[in-house]
């Protein structure tokens, strides 16, 4: 699998980082790396939306997903 693509150049190394791209379905997923928060959405631009206002309103905490993204309601433990 391809390596996540980040909207602006840079990675954001503090605060939640939002996941972006589309499932198997073919619907638009958003989930922050520890999978905490996230939801599904019907367009990209509403997925993106939702990420921009989570991380507080930061670019570089949002990165796309070449590929699939799948949705997944269990938290991830570090």
């Amino acid at each position: 699998m391809p390596e996540p693509e980040p909207l602006s150049r840079t990675s954001s190394s503090t605060g939640p980082q939002f996941l972006i791209g589309k499932d198997s379905r073919g619907r638009w997923v958003v989930r922050d790396k520890r999978g905490l928060s996230g939801g599904l959405f019907i367009n990209r631009a509403e997925a993106i939306k939702f990420a921009m206002f989570e991380s507080g309103r930061c670019a570089r905490a949002v990165i796309m997903v070449p590929g699939g993204l799948e949705f997944d309601w269990r938290p991830t433990v570090s």
